[in-house]
């Protein structure tokens, strides 16, 4: 079937919700790929340079709902989408899909399923891989969760938007704990990198240098991370390369070599009092994954 506003196989119109830098960038890959493409800011300015290149600026969120079956949001938390949505008429919103790139906790995605779905809007949960300048390149990946026959529906959007599309499942909190494990593990070699930085910087031996060196080291621990996998999910930690007594003497250098030099070593102690507490359980001669043991566990509360 064809109108004479959208014939069949063309590229689908979209809405787009937010044009922060990652908002823009969104909108511009939309607008690449020939996607009608109507956006909408609280700062109408921001869109200035999109509607040069072809879109459509809307001055309120209906007006961008009204223009496309298929909106995309990336604004400040799902408070904010709520606070932008909720005046819209609920015949607006009726019957159209919802692509939410906000950030935020998987109870707060469930929670905004379920206010969607009150309001007769077809929910996906959406978290972005990639900074904005890799939005709409191969390299760029975009989990989504939520009803399957949506997913697909609109995949040629979404490719549109990342080389990378991963469909999770029907649960839409599963993309925000997708990506709070992403950037946990972001965090964690950033701040590993900061403090060799800051060791050797005691030395007189500079970031560039020091990158240098740690970047052949990263995709070692990369090559590890099957093996692991497979000893985390099914329960069993052999001390394949070394026990997790040999990792907490090591740990215990790191911690040592910081004070000494006058370096922050509260990371490396944090992570030699988590180990610590996995050898005083016993897991001492078992393999490093049988940490996860300790990650499972909530902390205990201050008395």
């Amino acid at each position: 079937m064809t109108t004479d506003k959208h014939p069949e196989n063309a590229p689908a119109p979209v809405a787009v919700l937010g044009l922060g830098l990652m908002g823009h960038a969104l909108a511009a890959a939309l607008l690449r790929a020939g996607h009608p493409t109507t956006v909408w800011n609280r700062t109408a300015a921001k869109a200035d340079d999109l509607v040069a290149e072809g879109a459509a600026r809307a001055a309120t969120p209906a007006e961008a709902l009204a223009a496309a079956p298929l909106v995309v949001a990336c604004v400040t938390d799902y408070d904010a989408l709520r606070t932008l949505l909720d005046p819209v008429e609920a015949a607006d919103l009726r019957g159209r899909t919802l692509v939410n790139l906000t950030t935020g906790t998987s109870a707060q995605a469930g929670d905004t399923a379920a206010w969607a779905a009150e309001r007769g809007l077809t929910y996906l949960d959406g978290a972005i891989m990639a900074t904005p300048p890799g939005i709409g390149t191969a390299e760029a990946t975009i989990v989504l969760s939520g009803p399957r026959a949506e997913f697909d529906r609109h995949a040629p959007a979404l490719r549109a938007l990342a080389g990378d599309t991963p469909y999770l499942g029907a649960d839409p909190g599963l993309t925000a704990l997708y990506e709070m494990a992403v950037v946990g593990l972001m965090w964690s070699i950033l701040n590993g990198w900061l403090q060799g930085a800051a060791l050797l910087g005691t030395a007189g031996v500079s970031a560039a240098e020091y990158t240098a060196v740690a970047a052949k080291g990263i995709p070692t621990v990369v090559d590890w991370l099957p093996g692991y996998a497979k000893q985390v999910d099914t329960g069993t930690f052999p001390a394949d390369d070394a026990t997790l007594d040999v990792h907490r003497a090591a740990m215990a250098h790191l911690v040592q070599e910081s004070e000494s030099l006058g370096v922050n070593a509260e990371f490396p102690a944090l992570v030699k009092a988590l180990a610590d507490r996995a050898a005083a359980a016993g897991h001492g001669g078992e393999g490093y994954a049988v940490m996860i043991e300790e990650f499972r566990r909530p902390a205990a509360k201050p008395e």
